[in-house]
């Protein structure tokens, strides 16, 4: 992408002033950006479903484990009907994006599986949709200021409860989601 930004391992924040309520107070991990467009996935917006539910619905057997209550979350308003998880490690997946050599994004049934009878990858994020842009329509919301973005910490992904994510991606630009205003000014 010449002369242009580069977000894939990033987050996207949701400016105050966000007037889609699809992304309204949403921390977007961003997957893969190209020249192509950006695909990410929300990882704050949890919906009325655990993971335990989640695997009824689909027929998996789900081993009894810490990770039966972790919700599920609004991935973004793409294919709602469809899975994706985002883990790490990276693994050997049927159908993954790597992000990183760490992080993946995968949408094959094997890694919900491997999730449900060995509680592996164990650090993963669970969504139905996912985000996504055309060419050139995530740089432009950028210039419109409807996003922040900043390069992603996997111990804000992984780690954190979901309510933590956003104000801790907030911190590492060094700014209180209190603080941030609704609007921003061009020169």
């Amino acid at each position: 992408m010449p002369d242009s930004i580069h977000l894939t391992d990033h987050f996207l924040i949701a400016m105050p002033a966000m007037e889609d309520n699809c992304f309204a107070k949403s921390l977007v991990y961003i997957a893969e950006h190209n020249d192509r467009g950006a695909l990410g996935v929300i990882v704050n917006r949890p919906i009325d479903m655990t993971l335990s539910t989640l695997f009824q619905r689909i027929d998996l057997s789900f081993v009894s484990g810490s990770m039966d209550k972790q919700p599920v979350f609004f991935g973004g308003p793409v294919q709602t009907d469809r899975g994706f998880v985002l883990h790490r490690p990276l693994g050997t997946w049927q159908s993954t994006l790597a992000v990183n050599a760490q992080i993946g994004l995968t949408t094959s049934r094997d890694v919900l599986q491997s999730l449900g009878q060995a509680g592996h990858p164990s650090d993963i994020v669970v969504t139905l949709g996912y985000s996504g842009w055309a060419s050139g329509q995530l740089e432009h919301e950028i210039g419109q200021n409807a996003w922040l973005t900043v390069p992603a910490d996997p111990r804000i992904l992984f780690d954190l409860p979901y309510e933590e994510r956003l104000p801790s991606a907030l911190e590492l630009l060094g700014v209180d989601l209190a603080n941030l205003a609704g609007q921003a000014g061009h020169a």
